[in-house]
């Protein structure tokens, strides 16, 4: 891998995560799935050794949602109307930490996402076969783990299996993500201290790679 660090790349990477957990964060409330952003959180979970960080992700353009939310969070961190949000990011950052350190889990997802991928390519990356695959993952992985990220949303929502599945898929794509910005040289204290500079980016990759929402 020959990923370079840069805050270009960590910028795509936090959109790639912010991405994916935003998408948790309006399916559990609104059971409305953003299908082109999930689909593009589910193929980076099937890209091995990418030379950038958006190879990861297709095309910058499939991260047009990703900056824009990664940039009002940045700028309103202390929003109350981002506080769901702010505490899955959180949370998604805390368990690819303790991923990060449990190689005999990390195999065992490294092999069972090369099987998803042979079904995603069988039956296309939405199918909720697919979803229901990559849940399990994260339940026989991430889900062993004594912190739970707490979803809030619609009880009659969260209760369908098919959202569950892919709210966990979402969330093992943001840890995917989280891996990624930790590869090219994010950090918790970054986004502290050059908070303005990464907003400045993000806004200025959303500015050139927005993407007319529909």
């Amino acid at each position: 891998m020959t990923l370079q660090n840069s805050l270009h790349e960590i910028v795509i990477a936090l959109a790639g995560a912010i991405q994916a957990i935003s998408v948790v964060e309006q399916l559990a409330k609104t059971g409305y799935l953003r299908t082109e952003e999930y689909e593009t959180a589910v193929n980076s979970l099937f890209v091995r050794d990418p030379d950038a960080a958006a190879d990861v992700f297709g095309r910058p353009e499939n991260l047009s949602f990703g900056f824009e939310t990664l940039t009002e969070l940045l700028n309103n961190h202390r929003d109350p109307k981002n506080s769901d949000l702010l505490r899955y990011v959180l949370g998604a950052m805390h368990l690819q930490k303790r991923l990060s350190r449990r190689s005999d889990m990390l195999y065992v997802i490294s092999n069972r996402l090369e099987k998803a991928q042979s079904q995603a390519q069988h039956f296309g990356v939405s199918h909720e076969n697919v979803a229901s695959n990559l849940a399990e993952i994260y339940t026989d992985t991430v889900s062993k783990f004594s912190y739970r990220i707490q979803i809030s949303g619609e009880y009659g929502y969260l209760q369908q299996a098919r959202v569950a599945n892919q709210i966990r898929t979402l969330l093992l794509a943001a840890i995917r993500a989280f891996t990624l910005w930790r590869q090219v040289g994010g950090g918790r204290l970054q986004i502290i201290f050059k908070r303005g500079k990464l907003a400045e980016i993000a806004s200025q990759l959303n500015d050139q790679y927005r993407k007319t929402v529909h």
